[in-house]
C-alpha cells in the first residue's frame, strides 16, 4: 500500500505521521496521480497547527506534480500518462499516490521538470494573480514585497522586474539580500534592523509605493500601510508571523484613501478557465527564462516534519520540495 503524511491532532511538526493509505480507482470527475515531487508551503503549517481548522484526521498539502495513472468517468481535462501539476483541491498532496478532482490539474509543459513544477505551482500561481489581477503591475510602478528571498518573493521580484517595475524587498539576512538582488530586487531593506516605512519613503522620494505584497502578516502590517502612496493598495496574502490586527476602515482614509485586500488563490482560480489562464501566464514566464525557480532545499516526504521545522524557523530560501 502507498504511504502518505497524515495528522490526527493539531500541533507542532511532531504530529505528522507517515502512514499507509488505501487509494482506489478514481471516482467520476477524478483522476489518480502518482506523485514525483510535492511542494512545501506555509499554508501547510497553518493546517497542521490549527490556525486554519480542518476535520481530523486529515492528509496535508495542496501542491504536487506527477503522472496521471487513471481517470474516472467524465474526465476530459487529462489522459493517463499526462504529466501534471496542481496547487488546489482537497488536502492530501503529501502522499505517494492519490485521487483528486481533475478540474484542479494543469498539464505540465515538456520543458518543466517535476521538482520545478512542485516548487512553483502554488507560489507561481499566487504571484500570477497578485501581479496580474489583484493589482496589475505596470511599467514605472514601484512595489514592496516582504520576504523577498522566499518562494513567492523570488518569483514576484523577477516577474515584477520583467514587467518594468522597481522592486523593493524586505529580508532578514545578508545572504537573503544577495539572493533577492540576484533575482531582480532593486533595493533591499533589513526589516529586523531598519524602519521599513521610513526607508521606503527615502527610496521613493517621500511618495511611497503603489502596492505592498505582504505574506508575513502581523509583524509587518502597520509598516506596510505606512509604506503606501496615496490611494495605494496593501495586499495581505499570508500570515507567516500571525494574523493581522483588526483595524477600522477609517484608518485607511486617514493614511491616504488606501485599498486593503486579503485575496486567496482559490477565489482567483475558482473557474477552470481562470485556473488555466493563470497557469499559462506562469508557464510562459518560466519557459521564457524571465522567471527562474530556485529549488534550494529538498527533504524526503517521510521527513515532512523536518521540512516544517526549517520553514517555520526561517531557515529556507526559495522553494522547498518533498520527494516521495
Amino acid at each position: 500500500m502507498p504511504y502518505a503524511i497524515r495528522f490526527h491532532q493539531t500541533g507542532g511538526p511532531e504530529v505528522l505521521r507517515w502512514e499507509t493509505v488505501a487509494v482506489g480507482d478514481p471516482a467520476p470527475g477524478e483522476v489518480r496521480v502518482r506523485h514525483e515531487a510535492v511542494g512545501l508551503n506555509f499554508i501547510d503549517t497553518y493546517h497542521r497547527s490549527g490556525l486554519y481548522p480542518v476535520p481530523l484526521p486529515s492528509g496535508l498539502g495542496t501542491e504536487a506534480a506527477g503522472v496521471v495513472e487513471a481517470v474516472g468517468e467524465g474526465v476530459s481535462e487529462v489522459l493517463p500518462g499526462d504529466r501534471v501539476t496542481y496547487a488546489l483541491g482537497p488536502l492530501g498532496a503529501y502522499s505517494e499516490v492519490r485521487c483528486l478532482p481533475a478540474r484542479h490539474l494543469l498539464k505540465l509543459p515538456d520543458g518543466i521538470d517535476f521538482k520545478t513544477a512542485a516548487a512553483m505551482t502554488l507560489q507561481g500561481l499566487t504571484a500570477a494573480y497578485l501581479l496580474r489581477q489583484t493589482y496589475r503591475v505596470q511599467p514605472g510602478d514601484t512595489i514592496l514585497i516582504h520576504a523577498a528571498a522566499g518562494g513567492v518573493g523570488l518569483i514576484v521580484c523577477q516577474w515584477a522586474k520583467a514587467l518594468g517595475a522597481t522592486v523593493i524587498g524586505t529580508v532578514s539576512t545578508e545572504a537573503k539580500a544577495e539572493l533577492a538582488r540576484a533575482h531582480g530586487c532593486d533595493h533591499v531593506i533589513f526589516y529586523s534592523r531598519e524602519d521599513v516605512a521610513k526607508r521606503v519613503r527615502e527610496l521613493t522620494g517621500g511618495k511611497g509605493v503603489s502596492v505592498v505584497y505582504d505574506g508575513v502578516g502581523k509583524d509587518t502590517f502597520t509598516g506596510s500601510l505606512d509604506s503606501l502612496r496615496s490611494r495605494g493598495m496593501l495586499v495581505t496574502f499570508g500570515n507567516a508571523s500571525g494574523p493581522v490586527p483588526e483595524i477600522s476602515p477609517l484608518l485607511l482614509s486617514q493614511k491616504g484613501s488606501l485599498f486593503l485586500t486579503r485575496p486567496k488563490l482559490a477565489d482567483y482560480a475558482a473557474e477552470r478557465g481562470d485556473l488555466v489562464t493563470l497557469g499559462q501566464e506562469l508557464f510562459n514566464v518560466v519557459g521564457s527564462g524571465q522567471v527562474k525557480i530556485e529549488v534550494n532545499q529538498t527533504f524526503p516526504l517521510a521527513k515532512a516534519g523536518d521540512a516544517h521545522r526549517a520553514l517555520e524557523a526561517r531557515q529556507t530560501t526559495g522553494s522547498t520540495v518533498l520527494l516521495p
